[in-house]
Formats: C-alpha cells, structure tokens, sequence
C-alpha cells in the first residue's frame, strides 16, 4: 500500500502576537489546547463563553518539526484531511497553499520544499470571523437567521452560535495532516454506484487516479473481479462488477445489513471498503415524499443530527456509536445530518451501515442567504464534489438535501426585498448540487431543500407537497396543533425541554438552582426560551412553584408533545411518510429540544419517543367526531390479533369495555372507530380509556388535560433489590399513577433508569432498571424529587378544590 505517514506529533499553537503558547493535539483545535494547557476555563461551565469570543478573532499559528529521509518516490504531497478554516500552509518557509473551506480536503505537492533531515511545518489560521466579515463587505449583506457572517465562509455554521449552541469560533488542524509518498499511480477516488436487476448487483467502480504514465486498475469483491487501464490523457476507468444473488443491505427493522468488501488497486495504492448492496427512490408523485429501499417504501422514523461537540475532534468513533446506539434504541431508522453542523466522518457513515440508519445528508448550508461568486462558489462545487465522492460507497446514505431553509427564507422571510437583486444560494440548490450528485452518484436521489414542495412556484412550506417544517408549534402554538396538519413529510418538528439534572449541576454553579438563574438562562439560547417553556405549560398543567416540579414538568411535556406529534404522523401512513423529531443530541449543556443531552443522558422525551417508534404501535386519535384506535404495523408480517378497550374510572373501575379484532397488513396502518360507550365519558375530569394488545405498548386516552383532571394524591408501593446490572426498583401503585419517572442521576451522576414516564392504574406495578451505580441509598430512590409523578403537582383533588 502507498505509505501514508502522519504528521501528529510535537505540534505548538500560538496566538500571532506570542503571547498565548501552548502544546497542541493535532487533529484538534485551539480551544481544546488552551483548555487542555490550563490557559482558559471550560466553555461549557457557566457563561465561561462569553469570556472566550477572543479565541475566534485571534491569528494562531500551530507548527511542529519532523524528520524526512529522502524516500524515492516520485512524488511526496502533504495531505490536509481537514484545516479549520482560512490557513497558509508552509513547509521550511516554502508557501505549499491557502485553505478557506472546513468542509473538504486538500493536497499539496511537498516534494520541493522537503529537506533531508529536518523540516519545519507551518500552519497558519486566520479569524473566521474576521475573513467572513471581509467577504461581506466586498460581495454585499445577505440576510439570514443571525447576525454572525457564517454564510460568507466554508466553515460549520452553528460554530458561530445557534438556537441551541454557544458562539465557540474554531480553528485547527481538526483532521488528520501526513506526507503521501508514491509513484506511478495514486488512487484519488472510488465510487462504487449500485444497481439491482433480476437477480443480480451490478457495481460499477468508478476509479479515478492521478498517475505519471499509463495506469492500471482492478477491482474486486464478493468472488468477482474486474481490470481495466486508464491510458495517458484520461483519469478514470469503471470497471463492472456483477454479483448473482445478492444479499442486499436493508433498513433496521426491513431486514439485514450484510456488507461486502470492496478491493480497488492501482500500481501499489490499495482502497478497501465494505460496502452494501441496495437501490433508493425518492417517490414524489402526487407530491409525495416517501422514501424506497429495494422497492419496499419505508416509513422514516426519523431524527435529527446535530454536531455531537462543539470540537468535533472529541468525538471518536465510540462516541458515535453510542449516540447511535441510542438512536436504534429510541426505534429510529433515519437519521438527517443538519445542514448547519458537518458532513461527519467515515466512523459515523461506517456505523450507520452497520446499523441499518438511513442517512439524509444535508449539503452545509442552513438558514441564510449563501453569496454564489467565488471564492465562495468555487469551494462549494469543490466540496460538493469531494464529499459526493467520499460518500457514494455508504449503503446508509439515502438522500442529498441541498440544504436546511434557505428554500423558505427566499421566499417566506423577507429575504428578496433585502437582497437587493443578489444572489442567494438558488444557483447551488438548483443547478451546482444536483449537476453534482447526477454526475457522480446517480444511484441516489436528490432534493433541493428543506422544507420544499416540489417546484419554486409552491410555497416551501406546503403541508401537501415534499418536506414540511412544523415551527409554529413550541413557538406559538400548543402542541395539540400538530393534529392539524397532514405533511407528506414531517422534516422537523420540536419542542424543548431541559438537560437531565446530573448535566446541569455539572455545568452550572447557580445557588439556587432557578428556571431564571444566570447561569440556566445563559444556558438557554432560544429567543424568549423559558417563555415558551411557560407558555407550553399552561394548557397543560398547573404554574410549578419549584425549580423540581418546573425541571420534572417541562420535561414532561417535552415528551408528551412529541409523542402526540409522531404518532399522529404515523398514523397518516402512507399519506405521510416520515417523522424527522428535531433532535437527537446536543453539543454542550443546553436547554434544547433534544432527546439525548449534552452529556449524553436520555431525557424523558427519548423513552417517549422509543414508544412512538415501536415497530406495533396502538395510538387513540381523534376521528369523525369521535375517537379511533390507530394500529400501525412497521414490520412485515401481518398482525392479527385482539385488541381490548377499557374506559376506567382513575380509581380502576371498568366502566366501559370494547372488544377489537386487529388485522393490520405489513407496512401499513389500520383505523379502527371506538364506540360511544367507551369514547364518550361520564366525568371527564376521573376518566380515561386504556388499550392493550399482546406485544406492543397499551394506548392510553384522557379526556382532560392534567391541570384539569382530579388525579389522586399519589400512592404506592417500593422494592429495590440488586440484579445483574444494577438495581432493579419496582414500584406498586395503590392509586392510578400518572407519568411515573425515576431519576436517579439526582443522587449519583452515574446512575441510569432504563424507562420513564409509565402510567399505572390502582394495583398494577412498573419495574426500573437501575445501572451505572453502586450503593444507591434505597430509601432516596422512593420519592421526590428522584421518584415523582404528574399526581405531585396536580391541582384538583375533589370537585371543589381549586387552582
């Protein structure tokens, strides 16, 4: 193989005026060198970030030493795998090139400016910012979202601050740095595109190469092999694989992941990769959008992604994988990569594989008006192509996305008053990236933004065509509103809650710890946050008084919002094909709408979420007047089995009962009325319907919300016992128990519930799995604030009692 020899080792970075030094890890970035040198606080502790803006207007230059001892090749070239962002790249004062692009690679032919023995590496980074602010002056303002330029530069966007993330600038060598030795020929590109016939995978390897002379190529896999030569004048060959009987690469839950190794050769050069065998379509007839994996369409039960870390270089591949983990465990099969973050690493797409995650990857442009001329239109065709490329290998990578709600922001914010005639990104969306993914990977579909209809002569937003964006919900509206709508496509929809406990007290020193404490309001980054969180609350609940009801609730609605809004999204299926919750994770200690906080801890929204995901999901909806039992079945097999409907009286009394016979084909959704004896309720404020059926969750209906229901003071029973794993808690309720959750992170950081927000009625009983800590004190586990319930808070407990 062509060696590869990194450059990791002895680097410094400091400020251009050589007041601030420190050791440097390369691939890194300056923030974790002076954190890691003692020379500034954490970032994420308290409002340490606002005293850190310095660190993205400052020049650094980050140098090291390495020896080299002459090695024959005919040619050396320095690969820079990621420099974040505008740098001068210089080896013994020779000037090698300048970079102004995070989003893609460069290569620089070393061979002249090394020196046997010695050799000095230099890299020099600009200010962002202070580059974005240039461009911005001579190319004209374009609005966006913020104030802070990122549009004007190739770099992660919401590194300059977003509605859920801290303004930490960047810069550093963030990707791997080395010298590249070879002769003859180098491989600079593979993409193997995918077709199926009868029967058959047909891949064509497509290689390209930089070579001296004439060049050959071969390539094998699966038993199958293939040769080709790429003559002087020409750099690419395709060489045709075809493989009978396939094992093809499905979706987790539609069947297998099974991976082939794909070998590319060019004179001494070896590429290897696995790689999977499957077709995608985009079905947009009738202005649909549904998602079909060999044929078969599928549901997307979706998430979105944000950077994992505000230094995406902390995040390995066993970070990656736990969070995706937690994806597969919240029932996902879809992932989007947000247009404002990164295109991720080879670990993540690797991972997605392996798991059977879709991915939906926007190209990096999010919510603001993009300038077209170079320098600017030069990067993105360069980067779009690059990361196309580097792509087109991962079976899990389903759809391009042009990008996240410039598409709107054109024409629904304002936008073309304030740009005055100039460009705004249209010229990418429309012509550069899909000229781009149809030359180099037309295997894979391509759409132009989210949201987006179809065609710019259709509102973006239009409920009835394409991607839809559901923001007037946690902004202005309750999220009962969800039922109103009926997307083709639900691409992001949200609503907040706070990080878990254990993350909060890590991150913040307020004393006392207040909804409105300093320190949780700065970490808070929503326009008007903690009103909306109020404002979401009213309807359904009483005013908490204390910092633990405020935390338990907020959380608590988080989830219950989402949970009404997916399942009510699955059960249009297939008229709605898609449910993509904003979001999965967070990138530091936050206040988001996040299912998974910036510490990594499951908030309750993520147990909900793995219940509105299940594979056989039983929902009440409301329909024609009435109720309706909804069962969906995302498997395929069919499902037939009884199903029974209980309208029970709070202290478990059966008051009315219905008998369903469910027969639900694969892949499909069956709406089943509920009758007037069991919809109907006598005394709305004691009363709630129950629905069960042998493997899959029980549905649950109030006819009330909680601030208007006579839940009882809550009653019940515990038990702790040590299993395998932990600490297993079992509670037994002696009265209906509402949204029972357990969190024992409030008595060790460690500690983990397997489950949340369970509703019991009088004499059931719910176990907790417990993991992650020794020695919990048993007695702590029994009541609040680790153990609570809606019942705590709810303000009628008779007819006369009042608020």
């Amino acid at each position: 193989m062509t060696p590869f020899r990194p450059l990791h080792d002895a680097w410094t970075v400091r400020s251009a005026s050589g007041d601030v030094r420190a050791p440097a890890a390369v691939p890194g970035c300056v923030h974790t060198d002076l954190l890691a040198a003692g020379l500034i606080p954490d970032p994420y502790l308290d409002d340490n970030e606002t005293r850190l803006t310095w660190i993205g207007r400052t020049e650094w230059c980050y140098e090291t030493e390495f020896s080299w001892d002459g090695t024959g090749h005919e040619r050396t070239d320095l690969v820079c795998e990621g420099l974040d962002t505008v740098a001068v790249v210089e080896l013994n004062g020779v000037r090698l090139g300048e970079t102004a692009n995070m989003h893609r690679s460069y290569r620089f032919d070393a061979r002249d400016a090394l020196r046997v023995g010695r050799n000095r590496l230099t890299v020099t980074f600009g200010s962002a910012p202070a580059y974005a602010e240039r461009l911005r002056e001579e190319l004209g303002e374009r609005p966006g979202a913020y104030t802070e330029p990122y549009n004007f530069i190739r770099k992660m966007a919401c590194n300059f601050g977003w509605d859920w993330g801290p303004a930490l600038v960047t810069a550093g060598i963030w990707r791997p740095i080395g010298l590249h030795g070879w002769s003859g020929a180098r491989i600079a590109g593979v993409r193997p595109l995918v077709t199926l016939g009868d029967g058959t995978a047909r891949v064509d390897v497509h290689v390209h190469v930089e070579k001296t002379g004439a060049a050959e190529v071969s390539a094998s896999m699966g038993g199958v092999s293939g040769r080709a030569v790429v003559p002087e004048g020409r750099d690419e060959a395709v060489i045709t694989l075809e493989l009978p009987e396939p094992r093809l690469w499905w979706p987790r839950g539609y069947g297998e992941q099974p991976l082939y190794e794909l070998r590319v050769t060019a004179g001494d050069d070896v590429w290897r990769r696995e790689i999977g065998l499957r077709e995608v379509r985009l079905r947009t007839e009738g202005g649909a959008f549904t998602l079909a994996v060999n044929g078969v369409e599928v549901f997307a039960k979706g998430v979105n992604w944000i950077p994992d870390d505000c230094f995406p270089t902390r995040v390995g591949r066993d970070r990656y994988a736990a969070r995706l983990a937690q994806a597969c465990e919240a029932n996902v099969n879809l992932v989007r990569v947000w247009g404002g973050g990164l295109y991720e690493s080879e670990d993540f797409y690797d991972l997605c594989d392996r798991l059977g995650l879709m991915v939906w990857q926007d190209f990096t442009f999010a919510c603001a008006a993009y300038p077209e001329e170079d320098p600017i239109g030069a990067e993105v065709e360069a980067e779009a192509r690059e990361q196309v490329t580097r792509l087109s290998a991962h079976p899990s990578l389903v759809l391009w996305c042009g990008n996240n709600e410039n598409i709107e922001g054109y024409a629904d914010w304002g936008w073309q008053e304030a740009l005055q005639g100039r460009s705004w990104g249209g010229g990418f969306y429309l012509e550069t990236l899909p000229r781009v993914v149809a030359e180099l990977d037309p295997t894979r579909p391509y759409w132009p933004g989210s949201p987006y209809s179809g065609s710019m002569d259709l509102p973006p937003n239009d409920p009835g065509h394409g991607t839809m964006h559901i923001w007037d919900v946690w902004n202005q509206r309750d999220y009962t509103v969800y039922r109103d709508y009926r997307p083709r496509m639900a691409a992001e929809f949200g609503f907040q809650g706070p990080a878990a406990y254990a993350t909060i007290r890590r991150a913040l020193s307020d004393e006392p710890l207040l909804p409105d404490s300093r320190g949780l309001l700065h970490h808070q980054k929503a326009v008007d946050g903690n009103l909306k969180l109020a404002a979401g609350l009213k309807p359904h609940f009483p005013v908490p008084e204390t910092f633990d009801d405020w935390h338990y609730l907020t959380q608590v609605n988080q989830a219950r919002a989402i949970q009404l809004g997916v399942e009510h999204f699955r059960a249009l299926w297939p008229h709605c094909a898609g449910s993509v919750v904003w979001q999965l994770n967070d990138c530091w200690p936050v206040t988001s709408w996040s299912a998974v906080d910036g510490d990594g801890r499951e908030k309750p929204l993520f147990h909900a979420l793995r219940r509105a995901y299940a594979d056989r999901l039983l929902t009440v909806q409301p329909h024609e007047g009435g109720l309706a039992l909804v069962a969906v079945n995302d498997t395929g097999r069919p499902w037939r089995a009884s199903a029974r409907a209980v309208r029970h009286r709070f202290d478990g009394a059966a008051l009315a009962a219905q008998d369903l016979a469910l027969d639900v084909p694969p892949r499909a959704a069956v709406t089943l009325p509920l009758a007037a004896p069991v919809a109907g309720p006598g005394d709305p404020a004691d009363e709630l319907i129950a629905i069960e059926s042998e493997g899959c969750a029980r549905a649950l209906w109030f006819f009330a919300e909680d601030r208007d229901l006579r839940l009882p003071e809550p009653r019940y029973d515990t038990a702790a016992e040590a299993v395998p794993g932990g600490l297993r808690l079992t509670v037994t309720a002696r009265t209906l128990l509402r949204d029972l959750a357990v969190f024992p992170d409030r008595l060790d950081p460690a500690a983990h519930a397997d489950d949340q927000l369970v509703t019991l009625l009088p004499g059931e009983r719910a176990e907790f799995l417990i993991s992650g800590a020794a020695g919990l004190d048993e007695r702590a586990l029994a009541g609040a604030p680790v153990l609570r319930c809606v019942n705590d808070v709810a303000p009628l407990r008779d007819e006369t009692a009042r608020r």
